[in-house]
């Protein structure tokens, strides 16, 4: 074990209560700032955090520049974050991986919710894709290769630290091969069905594991089924229903390279005759396509984020709204609509209302029978609900 830190944070009388009940993130304004001066510390620093009364909470890394200005990353004063503790942690979060999933195809690093903020880790068998998304994680950088080495001696270690919170955070971008030779196709697997996933181009890890399992839910009831999938990116969602049995599969999204891929994936399962694309602006393909007469028995609705900070809340539940309302004029007479966010912001009850809303601005019933989050590879932090972002609803929509 490396030398303990020596610095300390010392929080303002009664500011641990958070950090008591299982919380990981200090705010700048629970610092006594008389006692410990946050501008006297090193950004990235790694710090004993201490109680008012002077007892020690555990070891944080700090950026004295940023809201949240300290992350726990041990409760034990005596830990730091380094390789020792890096290895440990990948050990843990593995063991779980390994008891949820048969083949190496998950997140295996989720952030906080993997005791280790700022850093992402998604795996493709043996190649490894890393955000580095805080400061404090930068810092470590070479420890986590080793780490990652000593866990899983993977092929290639790709850092894809292209992220918004990086931005945040004042650190440049960087996309790059940090660790061995990357093949010319990375694959993955995902229930049953073969990707090649973009690590170096694509958006964020070039895959995104967390709807597995919505995913699967829907599989079950495609068979033969007309399916729109808007805001596609590779075919995540439409070219697994197309391999569940779909009988028709339409992927619409702005990027002709993810659009490319989508074709790609197809034709990998053999799927290319079911799967079409459509590129462009997924409100004005919409526009088109009712126009045009078209109508789906399931629309897959997973758009990005459209609620990125609070203060966009109203403006992007605007634009849910009108998303779903939009989609269900697609639908036919019994469809089934899948409708997803992935905004933090947004709680699952604000769906549900703009799911309740484009149902009666249509004149149809709605009935939810499906509710699902994030797969088990994306783990939780029960004291942090902003661990918890992902919302999918299952509705059928129906006329009287």
């Amino acid at each position: 074990m490396e030398s303990t830190v020596t610095q300390t944070l010392r929080l303002k009388k009664n500011a641990d209560r958070r950090l008591k009940a299982g919380h990981l993130w200090l705010y700048s304004n629970e610092i006594d700032i008389q006692a410990t001066p946050l501008k006297g510390l090193e950004p990235g620093a790694q710090v004993t955090i201490e109680a008012a009364n002077g007892k020690a909470l555990g070891v944080a890394y700090v950026n004295p520049h940023s809201l949240i200005c300290a992350r726990v990353v041990s409760r034990d004063a005596d830990v730091r974050l380094d390789r020792s503790l890096l290895v440990h942690r990948f050990n843990q979060a593995l063991a779980l991986r390994d008891r949820l999933f048969a083949k190496p195809f998950y997140r295996l690093i989720h952030g906080e919710g993997d005791l280790l903020p700022g850093l992402i880790v998604d795996r493709f068998d043996d190649v490894l894709v890393v955000q580095l998304n805080t400061l404090g994680m930068e810092t470590v950088r070479d420890e986590v290769i080793a780490a990652l080495d000593k866990v899983l001696s993977p092929r290639a270690i790709v850092f894809k630290n292209d992220s918004s919170g990086r931005r945040l955070e004042q650190l440049e971008s960087e996309v790059a091969v940090v660790h061995g030779e990357l093949p010319d196709e990375v694959l993955l697997e995902e229930n049953g069905v073969r990707f090649v996933a973009p690590v170096l181009d694509g958006q964020k890890t070039g895959w995104f594991y967390d709807h597995r399992a919505n995913r699967a839910w829907l599989n079950g009831l495609v068979a033969g089924k007309r399916v729109l999938d808007l805001f596609s990116y590779i075919g995540g969602w439409g070219v697994q229903a197309a391999a569940h049995g779909a009988s028709e599969v339409l992927c619409v999204d702005a990027s002709e390279v993810a659009l490319d891929r989508v074709a790609e994936n197809a034709a990998l399962n053999g799927l290319h005759e079911q799967v079409a694309v459509g590129h462009g602006d997924v409100f004005e393909a919409m526009t088109a396509l009712r126009a045009e007469g078209e109508k789906f028995d399931v629309v897959v609705l997973d758009p990005p984020a459209f609620i990125k900070k609070r203060k966009d809340l109203a403006n992007g539940e605007r634009a849910y709204a009108r998303l779903n309302r939009e989609a269900m004029r697609l639908l036919g007479r019994d469809g089934l609509l899948m409708s997803a966010s992935c905004s933090m912001h947004l709680y699952e009850e604000r769906l549900v209302e703009c799911v309740r809303g484009a149902v009666r601005h249509q004149d149809r019933h709605g009935q939810i029978i499906y509710r699902g989050g994030q797969a088990g590879d994306h783990p939780i932090h029960p004291s942090i609900p902003e661990t918890a972002y992902l919302k999918a609803l299952g509705v059928r929509v129906f006329r009287n």
